[in-house]
């Protein structure tokens, strides 16, 4: 990886400047808290690990209202409604490769007058989650969406799943809809928000 003051030079910006000692090592660690993330869609072979990230999150009732894991071929149809032109579904990898989570653009309502308005869903790798990773990956999403054609997005979360909920409004999402009490989970009834963010 280049160095702090060699990345500064790159830049038309910052070509010529060099750090002082004190402020390039604060430079320095926010530089490499960067997480460096590649995206690429989905293949067949990858619904296993789509599937076995999915049902690592169930059992925490904070995010999918499915009470019991899903098996691959639950998945498959799910997995046939996205395409890469226009519902894409990613694959979030690292620098080396190794799969960090995967990304949703899923069809609302499935009719055509809402064709520019699609359900975003964002998964996380359990030894992946509580790094930030969700912040930079939506933030991605939101960048682009439009050239798939998509205007505006939506969240839908659970009322009492507070991460996801700042993760959305800290990236400029508000609140369109509170429907109260309308998911069972063990026996307390939970609430839904959908969170949405108009974007072209």
């Amino acid at each position: 990886m280049a160095t702090v003051n060699q990345t500064l030079n790159q830049s038309k910006a910052f070509r010529g400047c060099r750090l002082p000692g004190a402020l390039m090592f604060i430079f320095t660690a926010a530089f490499k808290n960067i997480a460096m993330l590649n995206y690429r869609n989905a293949t067949q072979n990858d619904l296993p690990a789509i599937v076995e990230i999915y049902n690592s999150i169930v059992p925490t009732r904070m995010v999918t209202a499915d009470t019991e894991p899903v098996s691959v071929e639950d998945r498959q149809h799910w997995f046939d409604e996205h395409n890469p032109e226009n519902r894409p579904l990613w694959i979030v990898e690292n620098t080396d490769g190794k799969m960090t989570g995967w990304v949703s653009f899923q069809s609302f309502y499935g009719r055509p007058a809402y064709n520019a308005t699609v359900e975003l869903s964002i998964y996380l790798a359990p030894d992946e989650r509580g790094k930030g990773l969700g912040k930079e990956i939506l933030r991605y999403c939101i960048d682009k969406a439009p050239s798939f054609g998509v205007k505006t997005i939506l969240g839908f979360i659970f009322s009492h799943n507070e991460p996801s909920l700042k993760l959305f409004t800290h990236s400029g999402f508000e609140v369109w809809a509170s429907l109260p009490d309308i998911a069972l989970l063990d026996g307390v009834e939970r609430g839904l928000k959908i969170l949405g963010k108009r974007i072209a």
